[in-house]
């Protein structure tokens, strides 16, 4: 089964065992959420009725995007100015999608408790963008780097067995200029 859920102003298409990043969100890694907004919910080709569906899925981890330079620049008047950024994105590994009334009634009493706890909104906005607290380890999916080319003969041979360097062969004199006429 799959379905279409909002979650930070971007529509997302999952099924079970999926793995997404999305915009932060509260929680820390190991916990299991429930994506609430879902727009389309469906079976090959069938579709289901989206107010009966649930989406849960567990945070793999908070992490930071790739870096994004801002350069700006002004012609003539030499202004330059260069930022980065890198936005906060939480990775979500999506634990199961389908039917489940019971689950959905007993999930807003649950989710229902913590938002009482919570403080105004603009002080939730700044929670989000600390870092996690100490102890809690993040883990974050990085790309393999290729190691470096192996130059032919670099490192391949002991330094006593390598062969002499040649020299470079010396360079022509240059040509005379014809005398300049008078």
């Amino acid at each position: 089964m799959f379905a279409v859920v909002r979650t930070g102003g971007k529509q997302y298409r999952v099924a079970a065992g999926d793995k997404i990043a999305v915009e932060k969100l509260a929680g820390d890694a190991g916990d299991t959420i429930t994506l609430g907004d879902v727009l389309l919910a469906g079976d090959g080709d069938t579709l289901a009725e989206a107010g009966k569906v649930t989406v849960s899925a567990e945070i793999i981890a908070q992490a930071k995007s790739e870096k994004v330079t801002v350069f700006k620049k002004r012609r003539r008047h030499n202004y330059r100015r260069k930022a980065g950024h890198r936005q906060q994105m939480t990775l979500l590994r999506i634990v199961s999608v389908g039917d489940s009334k019971a689950e959905k009634k007993a999930a807003p009493k649950k989710e229902a408790a913590p938002k009482a706890k919570e403080a105004p909104k603009a002080e939730a906005h700044e929670a989000e963008r600390q870092e996690p607290a100490k102890g809690v380890e993040v883990v974050k999916e990085t790309k393999a780097k290729k190691a470096a080319p192996v130059k032919d003969g670099a490192g391949s041979k002991p330094a006593d067995e390598k062969a002499p360097a040649k020299k470079a062969p010396a360079k022509k004199p240059a040509a005379k200029k014809p005398a300049a006429k008078k």
